[in-house]
């Protein structure tokens, strides 16, 4: 999604999340400090090297999803790539899947990712407010191939083609490098792990909007974005959640 479409839709998050904007520049300016120069050259053509003309697999943290099983999908012709979001990296690297591409805001278990970065996955690091000790503590740990991303107008070094949490930043990143389809999988928008019952409603809160901003790109994107299900069918993303009929 091009950023002038997306930017009102994030202001509207911002403003009921109450993200400081000065806090969200100074981390993003953080993060173009850290990164190596390589790091900030033309990120989005190194990542469509990874992803442009494939069905892209995205892997979510949905409880016992586990990682995507691969083998059981006809892909085309032109084959298939794998990005994890956040966590999903470490129950990938547990069946042996080293995911194409990685995208992160570090608060995750990043020692995962730091091995599959060190095992050829080109890590995107995602700058915002609330993260900058942590880009602080990791960016400097991570040995391959890197990129970053905020939530600001792209430029810099540093890309913004759309997306709020993790799981939904990494589909807009597939579409924009040139996906041909992405699935989702190990996606659970409706549930929240927290005990805290404040820090719940923050949760849902937050995947309410990852659901919405999703279903925007399924609306608007080039890419068809369908939800791969346990039981091995497709179903049409929708705002909201997954719904219509399954697809073989």
């Amino acid at each position: 999604m091009e950023y002038p479409r997306w930017a009102p839709l994030y202001e509207q998050i911002r403003q009921e999340f109450g993200f400081s904007w000065d806090r969200e520049e100074a981390a993003a300016a953080r993060l173009r400090e850290l990164l190596p120069p390589a790091a900030l050259e033309r990120p989005l053509e190194r990542l469509a090297h990874r992803l442009e003309g494939k069905e892209v697999v995205v892997v979510g943290l949905a409880p016992r999803a586990g990682p995507p099983p691969l083998w059981r999908r006809p892909f085309t012709s032109a084959g298939v790539a794998v990005v994890a979001a956040d966590g999903a990296a470490s129950a990938c690297l547990e069946a042996g899947l080293v995911p194409d591409v990685i995208v992160t805001d570090l608060d995750g278990p990043v020692a995962s990712e730091v091995t599959a970065n060190r095992r050829g996955a080109l890590v995107v690091v995602h700058a915002h407010g609330d993260n900058r000790e942590l880009l602080d503590e990791w960016v400097p740990q991570l040995p391959g191939e890197l990129a970053g991303t905020w939530a600001g107008p792209p430029g810099g070094g540093l890309m913004d083609a759309g997306g709020f949490t993790d799981g939904d930043r990494s589909a807009f990143l597939a579409e924009a490098a040139g996906a041909v389809r992405i699935l989702l999988w190990g996606f659970d928008l409706e549930h929240a792990e927290e005990g805290d019952p404040a820090a719940r409603l923050r949760k849902e809160a937050k995947l309410r909007w990852a659901g919405r901003v999703l279903g925007e790109l399924a609306r608007s994107g080039r890419a068809p974005v369908e939800t791969w299900n346990p039981d091995g069918t497709l179903s049409p993303y929708k705002a909201g959640g997954i719904s219509g009929a399954s697809t073989k």
